[in-house]
């Protein structure tokens, strides 16, 4: 019993080293802040630094969601990429399975591609 109970022992140690580090990250940059002093805004610290002028809208406004739309293709497509280069890379051993497995995976993108199309998701106005 005592053997099972030693080989959680890893985990709890590697799960108590997360909870610290991550209270670190949000508590210190906090105290560093209320020891500086830069948690005191005044005019000056509030004014626009990037653009010398006041914003147009709300900074919580919400985006239309075909920018969500366009923003997952990306990242699907950008997946796609990275899976591509390996393949290609190792094609030579992984024969002709391998080979059916990535066609399976580009037709299956292309269906999604074409679907995306095909409602619109691509069109900006």
């Amino acid at each position: 019993m005592a053997s099972v109970a030693a080989g959680y022992l890893p985990i709890l140690l590697f799960l108590a080293v997360a909870v610290v580090l991550s209270s670190a990250f949000v508590f210190l940059p906090m105290l560093a802040s209320r020891v500086t002093g830069t948690a005191q805004p005044n005019p000056d610290k509030l004014s626009e630094y990037e653009c010398g002028f006041p914003a147009f809208e709300d900074s919580r406004a919400q985006f239309d969601v075909r920018f969500y739309l366009v923003a997952i293709l990306f990242i699907v497509f950008d997946l796609e990429a990275a899976f591509l280069y390996p393949w290609a890379v190792a094609l030579g051993g992984i024969g002709f399975a391998g080979w059916a497995a990535m066609m399976v995976f580009l037709v299956e993108l292309a269906i999604g591609f074409a679907y995306a199309w095909k409602k619109g998701a691509l069109e900006w106005e």
